[in-house]
């Protein structure tokens, strides 16, 4: 018979859950698994449905909704919804449904872009369903203390680097395009509010400029899910042998390049049909 102590260690094997959109979590994954090197992951890409940026609210939550149950019934012991329009639209509900597991959001970093200022002011790109949504604007009300926050909405972007295109003079002048008005407005702070920008970064802080930081909220997200496996005795046991799994609701080869082109692990990539994925 199975001793009862042996049943959180079960748990603990059980893989960290990470969805996003497409690919733009994986900037979110590649930290998790530099700081929690036991960890197994199980991965999740709705392509078949990116970007959500430009879906309905109820829409994006419904697709969150279905995704999660997937990785609940696959095992995932923690949840990592690792993009910021999906966690603004369904996080709530997510954590209302099940309540008995952690779950972790994205929220655009406003709180330590306006701490680190020294000009007063921030920038924020991001999708519309990000920038609209009612968890941003409690963002504002909450933590910019008399900061000024500059929005602009960036459409386009996530496409960009869904189909590998991280560099080149057709993406400065897209750039260009987002963020000189930010410039223009002295901003010294440059919240990246989409999980796929990271992998954009440099080309974002060449156009930027030296003067603006960039804030990339993974490491913030990694800090939150240790936090959490630690306080319900969850993390993996250091003897572990880490699995990291990747699956899409759309094309495998195409996600299996992505991966490899971004993060290069040695992993297995599995396709999953998204009627697979029942809300």
């Amino acid at each position: 018979m199975m001793g009862i102590s042996s049943i959180p260690n079960k748990m603990a094997e059980r893989p960290i859950g990470v969805f996003d959109s497409g690919v733009g979590g994986l900037s979110v994954w590649r930290v998790l698994v530099e700081q929690l090197p036991h960890e197994s992951t199980l991965y999740l890409a709705d392509q078949a449905h990116v970007p959500y940026g430009v879906r309905t609210h109820a829409e994006i939550e419904n697709l969150t909704h279905a995704a999660a149950h997937w990785l609940i019934l696959h095992g995932a012991k923690l949840l990592v919804i690792a993009c910021n329009t999906a966690s603004a639209a369904a996080l709530t509900s997510l954590r209302e449904r099940w309540p008995d597991i952690p779950i972790v959001g994205m929220e655009p970093a406003v709180k330590p872009a306006s701490e680190r200022t020294q000009t007063g002011k921030v920038g924020v790109m991001a999708t519309p369903g990000t920038l609209e949504a009612a968890r941003f604007t409690s963002l504002i009300e909450r933590f910019a203390n008399g900061v000024e926050v500059h929005t602009r909405v960036c459409p386009g972007l996530v496409d960009w680097v869904e189909s590998g295109q991280l560099n080149g003079p057709n993406l400065t002048h897209q750039l260009h395009y987002f963020l000189d008005p930010l410039t223009q407005a002295d901003i010294d702070q440059l919240v990246l509010g989409c999980t796929h920008y990271p992998f954009i970064a440099d080309a974002i802080q060449q156009v930027a400029g030296a003067k603006v930081t960039l804030i990339d909220p993974a490491p913030a997200v990694t800090r939150q899910v240790e936090r959490s496996l630690e306080s319900l005795g969850m993390y993996a046991p250091p003897q572990s042998s880490p699995r990291h799994r990747f699956y899409t609701t759309a094309d495998a080869l195409a996600l299996h390049a992505a991966v490899m082109r971004l993060i290069h692990p040695m992993s297995q990539l599995i396709q999953v049909a998204a009627t697979n994925l029942e809300p």
